[in-house]
């Protein structure tokens, strides 16, 4: 009785994390259904696997290295990157720069902006190499640690730390022609 009540608690605890999960599903998939689907299985998984969690350290790097190795066990079985799409404005996290777009400019511009500048975003994460891209996902987008995505990325913290440096370089070039004041590149 004592195994089910403990995967029960297990079970809630994780069910917590579903949204970041989703959050980091989506920007590694590109497609919302895909996104599910990923969320979906690695939960399952996360629960096959309760036991192997060790109380006391971090559920939410846990499961989402379940989910990278799903998906990355996933994509070297089908040999190919999932369809990218534009549907990647809902998924994107708001920036200060586009609070400020919002608040300078109240009205329907200011919803056509946000969105604009979500795609944005999200193409310009699209093009960072999957190395770059998955620190500014965990570290920028899921609020982890660098402790945190050093254990979800199976890495050493120092890994973690040039590479997000270096991605956020990456973006910063794709982006700073869109969000520099005019006149200033």
């Amino acid at each position: 009785m004592g195994g089910e009540a403990e995967r029960e608690k297990f079970a809630r605890e994780a069910m917590a994390h579903l949204d970041h999960l989703y959050r980091v599903a989506f920007h590694l998939a590109k497609d919302p259904d895909e996104a599910e689907d990923l969320v979906q299985e690695t939960y399952v998984r996360a629960l096959g696997s309760y036991q192997q969690f060790v109380p006391g350290t971090h559920l939410k790097a846990w499961v989402t290295k379940i989910l990278y190795n799903f998906f990355f066990d996933r994509y070297r079985q089908m040999k190919r990157w999932v369809a990218v799409d534009n549907q990647g404005s809902e998924g994107a996290e708001k920036s200060d720069y586009q609070e400020r777009v919002a608040t300078e400019n109240p009205g329907p511009e200011s919803h056509i902006l946000r969105k604009e500048l979500n795609l944005k975003i999200t193409d310009a994460l699209k093009k960072l190499p999957e190395e770059f891209r998955s620190p500014i996902l965990l570290v920028d987008m899921g609020d982890f640690s660098y402790a945190e995505a050093a254990e979800a990325l199976s890495c050493p913290l120092g890994t973690v730390r040039s590479r997000l440096s270096r991605g956020r370089k990456l973006l910063h070039q794709e982006l700073k022609n869109y969000v520099a004041p005019r006149g200033k590149t």
